[in-house]
């Protein structure tokens, strides 16, 4: 088997599954209780918080704990604009987010809130100009994802936190759920004030994650409950996935200062080889993500070529994995592309630190055999 689909979720470390049973099964209790069972798990929840914290080079007080990226982005982005509308009701984003993005701007939108759609180019980056352009005097958030999830493009976030940083009034939220262990960024250099992370994108567990919230920003909590996570998130912690999603930051982190060149190699084999295949478009810029590469076949069916591939042993997605199972084109590829043939047939490979070098030519071998294949029988 070789396993192409990262971006969709990753394998949990041996170490993050070991460390979730230990706790699970021997610090179990609830860190809200007062007896000595709940102060261990408590102890445990406040060391992760701070490893988490120091790794992403900000205080203990501003990491909190989510079930992951669709939350996390949710709370983010509702919580600011909710809390904040009392200064202005505009709010700006880009075309090519992830759903969790794209659909709390939409719920925003039916609550009265005016939203500006950022386009992007051929590379599916946004405009620093283009942002600049549509600010207004009651903009109040802008949300704009660090790496895109369908064809890996890397938005100039330093420099929008530059230029935000000039509106102080206007808060900064990054989805960094695809960017984490693999693109660097410095949240405090950026000017960012909201930051989204998910566990099991960097081979943590499913259900985890952490929303770094600035100290000294409001947002309005989307739970209410029992007053957790310094009122910001109800409800009883999951303390052995949090320890879990700090064993697997770290391990993560670590693997990208010692395998970053191999992931850029594979990359590499993969953007080269594509390009060789008659019929196959690549939609990822050249200096996108090391980990994702996306392509088109254009007359083929994105699902026909996953499936075809799968014969062979070779997981791949299609879209984002929140859309695919809707069948819908990419919107990240028309948007670049404006082409709604090359948008439907789709294929993302996404890598990570397990992938071989190896794997990745036999991929684009059974690519190419796939490819003639199926375009002989659509003939």
């Amino acid at each position: 088997m070789i396993y192409l689909d990262n971006s969709a979720t990753t394998k949990p470390y041996p170490e993050v599954i070991e460390s979730f049973v230990k706790v699970s099964t021997d610090y179990f209790g609830n860190p809200s209780s007062l007896h000595g069972i709940g102060a261990q798990a408590e102890k445990l929840l406040s060391t992760a918080r701070k490893q988490i914290a120091d790794l992403l080079k900000v205080k203990s007080v501003e990491a909190f704990f989510t079930s992951g990226g669709t939350e996390g982005n949710n709370l983010a982005i509702k919580g600011a604009a909710l809390a904040n509308q009392n200064r202005g009701k505009h709010i700006i984003t880009t075309s090519i987010e992830h759903p969790s993005v794209m659909e709390a701007f939409q719920v925003l939108s039916e609550q009265g809130f005016a939203v500006t759609y950022l386009p992007v180019d051929a590379t599916g980056r946004v405009s620093v100009v283009d942002l600049e352009k549509a600010l207004r005097k009651d903009t109040i958030l802008v949300s704009i994802m660090h790496v895109n999830n369908e064809v890996g493009s890397i938005q100039p976030i330093a420099e929008i936190g530059e230029l935000l940083k000039q509106y102080p009034q206007i808060l900064f939220h990054v989805d960094h759920v695809q960017g984490i262990g693999k693109v660097d960024l410095s949240l405090a250099d950026a000017g960012i004030d909201l930051c989204t992370i998910s566990g099991h994108k960097l081979h943590g567990l499913k259900g985890t994650g952490v929303l770094y919230i600035r100290q000294g920003v409001r947002i309005a909590p989307l739970f209410s409950g029992g007053n957790q996570e310094s009122q910001f998130r109800s409800g009883t912690e999951n303390v052995a996935g949090i320890v879990a999603l700090a064993k697997a930051m770290r391990i993560s982190l670590t693997n990208c200062m010692l395998y970053m060149h191999k992931l850029k190699e594979i990359r590499t084999v993969f953007y080269h080889g594509l390009q060789e295949i008659d019929g196959v478009q690549v939609n990822s810029p050249v200096d996108g993500a090391p980990h994702i590469i996306n392509f088109s076949v254009p007359g083929l069916k994105s699902e026909v070529l996953l499936h075809e591939l799968e014969t062979e042993g070779v997981y791949v997605s299609t879209t984002s994995a929140c859309s695919s199972k809707k069948r819908t084109v990419s919107k990240t590829v028309l948007e670049m592309y404006r082409n709604q043939e090359r948008a439907e047939s789709v294929i993302r490979i996404s890598t990570s630190f397990h992938n071989e070098i190896e794997e990745a030519k036999q991929a684009i071998d059974a690519i190419r055999r796939a490819v003639a294949k199926l375009e002989k029988v659509m003939r």
